[in-house]
């Protein structure tokens, strides 16, 4: 099996085969540590990749963004059944500039918008009412654009540690570990599944 010598590069191949295949390719899952150590996992989702990071975007507020604030090391994880691969980030996750927040804020659906300004994330609510009465206002308040919240934006994770996974009959997976070398450059080997 030939890979690209750059694991960004590997993934920019395989997410673009993904995305002919699978209807959420872009869905990862993200997994923090809380304060207390308590590991959690949840799906959130790519909304960009370059040669460096990958990029999603969330409420500051949330449960993730305060993990991340305590703990910015981070994993992604990528699963595409239809493929049988996965891939697999570790890094640290840093907050994208406010720029680049409100870039990103023009592109998504107004209900999208005020969605994000109407929920408390991760906060309890008596029920889902609360939060339609929430979207009303907030469609009353902005009627024509709808500005960046002030506790909402990205997140880039630059890796440090890749692995691509390709299921194979009788448990003979391939499995390929990408470690940031000491140089800046890649090393990459081969791991037994």
């Amino acid at each position: 099996m030939s890979l690209a010598s750059d694991p960004l590069q590997q993934f920019a191949e395989w997410y673009a085969e993904a995305k002919d295949s699978e209807p959420l390719a872009h869905a990862m899952a993200l997994s923090t540590v809380s304060t207390d150590g308590q590991p959690t996992s949840r799906m959130v989702l790519l909304k960009g990749h370059d040669e460096k990071a990958l990029e999603f975007y969330t409420n500051y507020d949330s449960a993730k963004a305060e993990d991340m604030t305590h703990e910015p090391r981070v994993a992604l994880l990528f699963y595409w059944s239809s493929l049988r691969r996965q891939v697999t980030f570790e890094g640290r996750a840093v907050r994208v500039s406010t720029a680049e927040s409100e870039e990103y804020w023009k592109t998504r659906p107004r209900g999208s918008q005020l969605a994000a300004w109407a929920s408390t994330q991760s906060a309890e609510i008596a029920d889902k009412a609360v939060l339609e009465e929430a979207v009303d206002k907030y469609n009353q308040q902005f009627p024509d654009d709808v500005p960046l919240p002030p506790n909402w934006g990205g997140y880039r994770v630059e890796p440090q540690r890749v692995e691509f996974f390709i299921s194979q009959q009788d448990r003979l997976h391939d499995r390929f570990l990408y470690a940031r070398a000491a140089h800046g450059g890649w090393h990459m080997t081969r791991l037994s599944p």
